[in-house]
C-alpha cells in the first residue's frame, strides 16, 4: 500500500473509533481540585449534601458529598492536616466550595415561612439570621478557598462525626467526647454568638479546642472568621472577587 493510501486508511479508522469523552463528574474549572486528589487522608462529612443541616434537606447545588477547593486552598489544608496528625488529631471537612445557587437557597429558606426559631438558631428567627449576618446572599465559600472544619482524634469512627447535629448549639456529650470528638463549645452551624471565636465558649476545654484549631489553620495560611469557629479562608486566595456556581458532583 502506498504511503498516501496507508495514511488515508489510518485516518478513516481513527474517525470510525468511538470517542471516549471525559466524564462530566471530573470536569472542574481551571484552578479547582477535589480534596481527595491533594489530601486524601482528610475525612469528609459534607453536611449540605444530606439532610443533617439547618435546612433539613440536601441543598441545591450539592449533587455529591465531596470537597472541592482551589488547588492552593487544598494544598494549604493538606499542610495543616500533616501538623495535626503529628499531634494525634485529624481535620474533618464540613463544607468547602459552595455553589452560588446554594447561597441563594439558604437565603430563600431564611425568608420562607414559618419565621420561627430552631435548634440551629435558638435565639433568632429565620429572618433574623439574614439581618444578623449569619446567612448572606453571597458567601466566600463560592470563591473556592473557604473551608469549614473541625478536629477529632485520629481513629475516631466516622459515624461520630455528625454527633450532636440535632442539637448543634450544645457542646458534645460525654459519649461523643469519649469517642474522639473535641469540645468547641458548640457544633457546626450554630447560628448564635456562642459560636464566635471571640466569644466565651462554655468552659476552658472548649476555648482550648478553638485555639488549637485556629492556631493550626493560621500556620497553614488560613484566616479565621470571627462569627464562626469552624470557618477559615485562605489568605491570598486566587479568586478574591469571583463567585462560582458550578455544581458539586
Amino acid at each position: 500500500m502506498k504511503t498516501a493510501g496507508l495514511r488515508g486508511a489510518l485516518l478513516a479508522l481513527a474517525c470510525a473509533l468511538p470517542v471516549t469523552a471525559r466524564p462530566a463528574e471530573h470536569d472542574l474549572p481551571a484552578g479547582f481540585v477535589r480534596l481527595t486528589e491533594v489530601a486524601a487522608d482528610i475525612p469528609q462529612d459534607m453536611r449540605y449534601a444530606g439532610a443533617r443541616n439547618f435546612t433539613g434537606r440536601p441543598v441545591d447545588g450539592y449533587a455529591a458529598a465531596t470537597c472541592i477547593l482551589t488547588r492552593q486552598a487544598a494544598a494549604a489544608l493538606g499542610r495543616a492536616q500533616r501538623r495535626f496528625t503529628a499531634e494525634g488529631l485529624t481535620l474533618v471537612v464540613l463544607d468547602c466550595y459552595r455553589p452560588q445557587r446554594a447561597s441563594a437557597a439558604f437565603l430563600a429558606w431564611a425568608k420562607a415561612a414559618p419565621d420561627e426559631r430552631g435548634p440551629y438558631h435558638p435565639a433568632l428567627t429565620r429572618r433574623q439570621l439574614h439581618a444578623g449576618g449569619y446567612i448572606a446572599a453571597r458567601s466566600g465559600h463560592s470563591r473556592g478557598s473557604t473551608v469549614d472544619v473541625m478536629l477529632v482524634r485520629l481513629g475516631t469512627d466516622p459515624a461520630w462525626f455528625s454527633a450532636g447535629a440535632d442539637t448543634p448549639c450544645a457542646p458534645p456529650d460525654a459519649a461523643a467526647l469519649a469517642a474522639g470528638l473535641l469540645d468547641f463549645g458548640s457544633g457546626f452551624d450554630c447560628f448564635d454568638p456562642k459560636s464566635g471565636t471571640a466569644g466565651n465558649p462554655s468552659g476552658r476545654r472548649a476555648g482550648a479546642g478553638r485555639k488549637r484549631l485556629a492556631d493550626g489553620m493560621r500556620r497553614a495560611g488560613f484566616r479565621p472568621y470571627a462569627a464562626e469557629w469552624w470557618h477559615f479562608t485562605l489568605a491570598g486566595e486566587p479568586f478574591p472577587d469571583r463567585y462560582f456556581d458550578f455544581p458539586v458532583r
